[in-house]
């Protein structure tokens, strides 16, 4: 007989068992969570194990897709660990149409999973599947404010609604509503891109939205970037002169039946309350205005083909920022200071009279003497204005601009009230967090990700506040490794990239900037190699080989440019960056640490050539392998022979020219310990300083920790006087700076000309943080950290150091503390991968080849700065 005790016991094993077991959850197809439009019509698929059991991994899946309760595809028992990017392969699907899927595993103990819970997706509209009209305002425009048109179609539904699917795009950017209700939370919609070659349309879910009876549909415009002021050029009307709208609903009844709403002639069109709005200059809001006397639309005849479903995150609204001040300054205007430099705008409430009014601008910092200040925005006004109907109390926030700030100047008739910052930025999921025992270096980590979300607004822009906020490359490209250890990027840089091939001239040089917006302005190293480095880094961070398919035309392109731009394989030629912002001593007009503009542009050259080996290699096409190959071997040879002496000397002799050399294999094996050590001395002689621009500073730690300077690397991030990190820090900066020395220890400024104090490119030690300090790297040979390589290196005092990142297969951790005359790590490894994880002791590292799970080392202290450590297997 089973007593009570033998019952509990069977009980509480059948319960840890089933907790034991292995779940599938997180969801994704192509990295979105239940996308609306889905451009890639063989959909790839990708989820998680969720597991408390040790050393689990996948050994085959199945994945059934559904139409309806209709299974339309089942993969039937597949033998793989696969389970990111799992491409569809069953019939052709059929666009706008909506499919669920699901998925269960089995794991290395022969247990199956329950199936998931199901997600969806919805294929993108087809060219052919639109019917809507492109409609531009009917009546006469005021050609000076250009107020913000707005679109309006009534009409019943008579049946009950079973769903309904909205398509949005505009020339310009716009936000919608049905019945008053918002659609969406998309901020600065359809996006920035050049709109001629690629316009995005976005796909909601408005079944919410809609009524039975009658139904309002109303959309409003702004300029944006298609006739905005764009640069500080100021150009207007760059993509065109008039506001647009495309609109199609699809909806479908309880009956079976379908409706189709689509923007024609049947619509009207006003203006109302958004008297003016620029991304740059601000907006202008008059309560007073009503929309009231309806006119006629136009229907124009808009090429559909340059449309384009959104494949990334969009633009929204995240944290808020409540005032940590009020302040009267010495010249006695009230500055409200919000604590925080971000990219969004404030919104607050208010009463008064008609025509009272408030006016909001807005800076970074204040001035020496602690008055407000933006002469750094050039010629940007950042100014808001709101202007009350006088009818109670009323709401404001801007619709159709952005503005990069900490400080607002409010002036105006009345005060706001409950007044807040809003960050807006793209909605990329946060993956990576970073942590130690040294405050100011914490400090750092908070600017790097806060640089990063502030310039993340649907492009990679260089800064969110002045008359630029353009997609630099070269910007994107040096701070796109540690990008995708803050957040996942993987959509994100997937447009931008399609952006820049768009963009690409027809020679294979790349623009400065994308979109681009400056012309015949292209083909820089550090900047165009953005067409490289960037594919090869997703690839690297995610696993995504089809970045690299859609990308290598591009990337092959920019190098066979280079080439054809050479003599005897020596890039030596045409406008040049160089190490853009590298160190300048005050009163000189030369740098003091200037690097070769031709010798960076030929270690370019050489990496990038590198990294379309390494594509051209990942994709099997190994003709370009084997004939690039021999262009680096040349490439290599001609740079030793022009830049380098016999005794490992380089021209230059910069850190920045050293770390170029080391970092991108230039040098002979028995010349890099040579150069390596010229690179220490050169920072030693400034007195471990950096003097690195743009392009340098990247590597700086790196190669000093690649080549035995582990210390100097510390020293370098520990450094808090300019330049440096932390230089910045010390003076309390909340985001990067685009200048070591945007403001002097004095509280000065460096040229208003260009200075921005919200720049992310020497941010791009956060991945050395990541790596290096907490230890969080990949097995290169395995993308997307299916092999994971804990190697943590502590120095520079640090007593602890701790870092997570939220990979395609789950979460990675590392927490280590040296305490008492011990060293101590906690990590945790996800299921479904592998790791070595490289143990700290006083001779070097014991090596530890583990599965998933989560495991705790112990070891004698040891500060880890000998050059000379080494790895025992055990």
């Amino acid at each position: 007989m089973i007593n009570r005790l033998s019952l509990l016991f069977i009980s509480q094993l059948l319960f840890v068992q089933l907790f034991a077991q292995v779940k599938v959850d997180q969801l994704l197809t192509e990295n979105l969570k239940n996308p609306e439009s889905v451009e890639n019509t063989t959909p790839r698929f990708s989820w998680k194990l969720n597991t408390t059991q040790a050393n689990t991994t996948q050994t085959a899946y199945e994945l059934t897709v559904l139409q309806g309760n209709t299974p339309l595809w089942n993969s039937g028992k597949v033998n793989s660990d696969q389970s990111i990017f799992v491409p569809y392969a069953g019939t052709a699907l059929q666009s706008g149409n909506k499919y669920t899927w699901k998925v269960r595993v089995w794991d290395n103990k022969q247990k199956a999973s329950a199936w998931s819970t199901p997600a969806y997706f919805r294929l993108a509209l087809a060219k052919s599947d639109w019917k809507a009209k492109w409609i531009e305002p009917g009546y006469e425009e005021d050609t000076i404010l250009r107020p913000s048109p707005i679109f309006k179609k009534s009409f019943r539904a008579d049946k009950k609604i079973a769903s309904a699917v909205a398509y949005i795009t505009c020339h310009g950017v716009y936000e919608g509503s049905i019945n008053g209700k918002r659609i969406g939370d998309a901020y600065l919609a359809p996006g920035f891109t050049d709109y001629v070659k690629r316009l995005q349309y976005q796909a909601y879910d408005v079944t919410n939205l809609l009524q039975n009876g009658d139904n309002n549909i109303e959309l409003t415009l702004g300029s944006g970037w298609y006739r905005g002021i764009v640069g500080w050029w100021n150009q207007a009307n760059h993509y065109g002169k008039t506001l647009a709208l495309l609109y199609q609903m699809e909806i479908t009844y309880t009956d079976g039946t379908k409706e189709t709403i689509i923007s024609d002639k049947n619509w009207k069109s006003t203006t109302g309350k958004i008297a003016y709005s620029e991304i740059y200059n601000g907006e202008t809001i008059d309560n007073r205005k009503e929309s009231s006397t309806w006119h006629p639309v136009k229907v124009v005849n808009y090429s559909f083909d340059n449309l384009v479903p959104t494949t990334s995150e969009l633009v929204t609204k995240h944290e808020t920022f409540k005032p940590v001040a009020v302040i009267t300054t010495p010249k006695g205007e009230t500055v409200i200071d919000f604590g925080q430099n971000l990219s969004g705008f404030v919104h607050f409430k208010a009463s008064g009279k008609a025509g009272d009014s408030i006016i909001l601008e807005h800076g970074e910092v204040l001035d020496k003497a602690g008055n407000f200040y933006n002469a750094n925005l050039r010629t940007a006004a950042a100014k808001d204005v709101f202007i009350l109907s006088g009818k109670g109390e009323e709401y404001f926030e801007p619709h159709f601009t952005y503005h990069g700030f900490r400080y607002v100047r409010v002036s105006g008739s009345v005060k706001p009230v409950q007044t807040e910052a809003v960050a807006l930025y793209s909605n990329c999921p946060l993956t990576g967090d970073f942590e130690c025992s040294n405050p100011m270096i914490n400090q750092l980590q908070h600017n790097i990700l806060w640089s990063q979300n502030d310039n993340f607004v649907d492009i990679p822009t260089d800064c969110p506040q002045r008359d630029e906020r353009l997609g630099w490359t070269g910007d994107a490209q040096t701070f796109s490794k540690t990008a995708a250890f803050n957040r996942n990027v993987n959509n994100f840089f997937a447009k931008w990239l399609k952006d820049l091939a768009a963009d690409q001239l027809p020679n294979g040089a790349v623009p400065f900037v994308v979109p681009n917006l400056m012309g015949d302005a292209a083909g820089a190293a550090g900047w165009a190699d953005a067409a490289t480095v960037i594919p090869w880094t997703i690839y690297q961070a995610y696993g995504d080989k089809k970045i690299l398919a859609d990308q290598y035309p591009s990337m092959k392109a920019w190098v066979d440019f280079i080439q054809s731009r050479t003599h005897n394989d020596l890039w030596d030629n045409g406008f040049q960056f160089g190490d853009w912002l590298s160190y300048r001593a005050d009163g000189l007009t030369e740098n003091t640490a200037n690097t070769d503009s031709y010798l960076v542009a030929q270690c370019y050259y050489a990496y990038s050539t590198q990294l379309l080996i390494n594509a051209a290699k990942t994709l099997g096409k190994q003709e370009d392998v084997d004939k690039y190959s021999a262009l680096l071997k040349r490439i290599k040879e001609a740079f030793f022979t022009e830049y380098v002496t016999p005794k490992g000397r380089i021209m230059s002799n910069t850190q920045t020219a050293y770390v170029l050399a080391l970092q991108f294999d230039l040098l002979p094996e028995n010349l890099r310990p040579i150069a390596a050590k010229n690179l220490a001395a050169n920072i030693a002689s400034y007195k471990y300083h950096l003097t690195t621009g743009f392009l340098g500073t990247y590597f700086l730690t790196n190669v000093l920790s690649n080549h035995g300077y582990i210390d100097v690397a510390y020293k370098l991030l520990l450094q808090d006087t300019y330049p440096s990190w932390l230089y910045p820090v010390k003076m309390n900066a909340t985001t990067i700076w685009e200048r070591w020395d945007g403001m002097r220890p004095d509280s000065t400024f460096q040229t208003t000309d260009m200075n921005s104090f919200n720049h992310y490119s020497y941010g791009a030690i956060g991945e050395w943080m990541y790596r290096v300090v907490a230890g969080i790297d990949m097995d290169p040979s395995v993308p997307g950290y299916k092999k994971i390589r804990i190697k943590p290196q502590p120095g520079g005092n640090l007593s602890y150091a701790k870092a997570s990142l939220e990979t395609g297969y789950g979460k990675v951790g590392v927490d280590w503390k040296i305490n008492d005359g011990k060293f101590t790590m906690d990590v945790e490894i996800p299921a479904n991968t592998t790791a070595e994880i490289f143990v700290p002791v006083n001779d070097g590292y014991e090596k530890k080849n583990v599965g998933s799970g989560k495991y705790h080392y112990e070891s004698a202290s040891t500060t880890l700065q000998n050059k000379s450590l080494t790895v025992k297997e055990k």
